[in-house]
C-alpha cells in the first residue's frame, strides 16, 4: 500500500510540475506604459486584443520615458512599445531623414536598420500620424499674421517659446536647437515646462508658442492654431507598435497568431479618431482602459 501511495504522490507531483510549466503559465508579455495618453490607450488595446484572442497575458508596468524603454527593449526586458517611425529613426537610432536612401520610405528604412542593429521592428502602421507641430493661440496668430512656421522668424524675438523638457534634450535631431536653427528663430525666451502644465501655460499667456502633437486632444480643447511646417522640418511620425524580433517565436506555443492579432490594430485609426480618443482621456477624464475597451468593442476587435 505504501508503495502504491508513493507512486500516486510522484504521479501527482509530476502532473503538477507539468501543469506549472505549461504554456499558459509562460511569463507575461512586458510593456512599460507611456508618458502621454495616446501611448497608454494603444498599450491597453494591445493588451486587450492579445488576451482576448490568445492564451498569452500582458503585463503593463508603470510608465517609463520612451528613450529608456527602448534601451530596455534592446536589452531584452521589454517586448512591445507604442511609438512612431520618426521617433525610431531620429531619437532611438540617432539618424536623420537625410540618411534615408532614395526611393525608400522613412518607415521602411527605420525598420530595416532597427531590425539589423537593434533586434526590434515595427508592426503595421496604425493609421494616425502624431507628428510634432507648432501651435499658437488664435489671437497670437491674428496679431502677428502667423500661418506658417517661417512666419515666426520675423517676430520670434517678441515671443516666448515653451515646451516639455523632452523637446530640449539632445536625444535625436528633431529637438529645440536644430528646430530653431533650421527656421532661423530667436525667441525672446524659452521655457522648459512640465507636459501636464504646457497647455495651461499657453492659455494663461505665460508662453506664446509651443510644440504640440497633432493627435493630442488638448489641442482641440484649447483651440490652438497649428502653423504649417512649410519647410518640412519635422519628419513623418506614423504610429505603430514596436516589438522585439524574437517575440513571436517565444510565444509560438501559446499565441501562434500573436503577430496577426497585434496587426489587427493596423489601419484602424485616423488623426481625427486618435484626437477624439485622447480628448476623452485628457479632457473628459475617462481612463485609457475604458476608452480602449469601448473602441475595440465598437470595431469588433474584441468580443467582451
Amino acid at each position: 500500500m505504501k508503495k502504491i501511495m508513493s507512486l500516486l504522490v510522484v504521479l501527482l507531483l509530476t502532473m503538477t510540475v507539468a501543469g506549472c510549466s505549461s504554456g499558459k503559465d509562460q511569463a507575461a508579455i512586458v510593456i512599460y506604459d507611456g508618458t502621454f495618453s495616446e501611448m497608454r490607450i494603444i498599450h491597453q488595446m494591445a493588451k486587450m486584443v492579445v488576451e482576448n484572442h490568445t492564451d498569452a497575458t500582458v503585463d503593463i508596468r508603470d510608465e517609463m520615458d520612451e528613450v529608456n524603454t527602448f534601451k530596455e527593449m534592446v536589452d531584452g526586458n521589454v517586448d512591445i512599445l507604442n511609438t512612431y517611425d520618426g521617433t525610431l529613426l531620429t531619437t532611438f537610432l540617432k539618424l536623420d531623414t537625410s540618411d534615408i536612401p532614395e526611393g525608400m520610405t522613412l518607415y521602411d528604412y527605420a525598420n530595416e536598420v532597427a531590425t539589423k542593429e537593434k533586434g526590434v521592428h515595427l508592426l503595421a502602421k496604425l493609421g494616425s500620424e502624431n507628428t510634432y507641430a507648432v501651435g499658437v493661440l488664435p489671437e497670437t496668430a491674428q496679431k502677428y499674421n502667423l500661418k506658417t512656421i517661417s512666419d515666426l522668424a520675423a517676430v520670434s524675438d517678441q515671443l516666448v517659446f515653451g515646451a516639455e523638457h523632452g523637446f530640449y534634450t539632445e536625444e535625436g535631431s528633431m529637438k529645440y536647437t536644430p528646430f530653431t536653427q533650421f527656421y532661423g528663430l530667436n525667441f525672446k525666451e524659452n521655457k522648459p515646462i512640465d507636459l501636464a502644465l504646457k497647455y495651461a501655460a499657453i492659455e494663461n499667456g505665460n508662453i506664446d508658442v509651443t510644440i504640440v502633437y497633432t493627435t493630442d486632444g488638448l489641442n482641440k480643447k484649447v483651440g490652438l492654431v497649428v502653423l504649417e511646417d512649410d519647410r518640412s522640418f519635422f519628419p513623418e511620425y506614423n504610429d505603430a507598435l514596436l516589438v522585439r524580433n524574437d517575440l513571436f517565436e517565444r510565444y509560438s506555443d501559446i499565441a501562434p497568431n500573436l503577430e496577426a492579432v497585434l496587426n489587427s490594430l493596423g489601419g484602424q485609426f485616423t488623426d481625427e479618431i486618435m484626437t477624439d480618443l485622447t480628448y476623452e482621456v485628457d479632457v473628459n477624464g475617462r481612463t485609457p482602459e475604458d476608452v480602449a475597451h469601448e473602441f475595440l468593442l465598437g470595431k469588433g476587435l474584441i468580443s467582451e
